[in-house]
């Protein structure tokens, strides 16, 4: 069996929040993909409740896509400690972990539920599953804590 990168990571000794580089990919024309980890709370001492996560989930969809090019996907966890995000091309740490700063405080700060895409029976397959409240209160804890560009330092960006 392939051995995965993420279930190689100690993640004893991370320090989240942080977003981290998995991996960049390179194809047989050229074209690069790179994954990155969004890891918002701290691995086996917390975890996000789902309606919240997937709160979280819809409105980072359109909000990363509104400051990073190639937004590929992002997608959560299933431990709920954060998201995979997944871009074409490159993109550095620093660059990632602001457009994650400036996506949490819009959720905390400006986002209505009006806002959420995806929350009904057609648009969703888990639609009564939404917590806009959860969403904000995590959002701004994770925000409280600081985002580093390092899963092993506290870079605060």
């Amino acid at each position: 069996m392939a051995k995965v990168e993420s279930f190689t990571l100690d993640h004893t000794k991370v320090k989240a929040p942080y977003v981290r580089l998995i991996t960049e990919e390179h194809g047989a024309k050229g074209d690069a993909i790179s994954n990155y980890d969004l890891r918002l709370v701290q691995p086996n001492e917390n975890a996000i409740p789902t309606a919240g996560l997937h709160t979280i989930e819809h409105l980072l969809a359109g909000l990363l896509r509104d400051r990073l090019d190639g937004v590929i996907d992002c997608s959560p966890f299933d431990c709920r400690t954060g998201f995979h995000l997944i871009t074409w091309g490159e993109h550095s740490t620093t660059e990632v972990a602001e457009a994650l700063k400036g996506a949490l405080d819009d959720i905390a700060n400006k986002v209505e539920w009006k806002d959420v895409q995806g929350t009904d029976k057609y648009s969703c397959g888990n639609y009564r599953d939404h917590s806009l409240f959860s969403a904000k209160e995590w959002s701004k804890k994770i925000l409280e804590e600081g985002i580093s560009n390092d899963p092993y330092e506290r870079h605060v960006i």
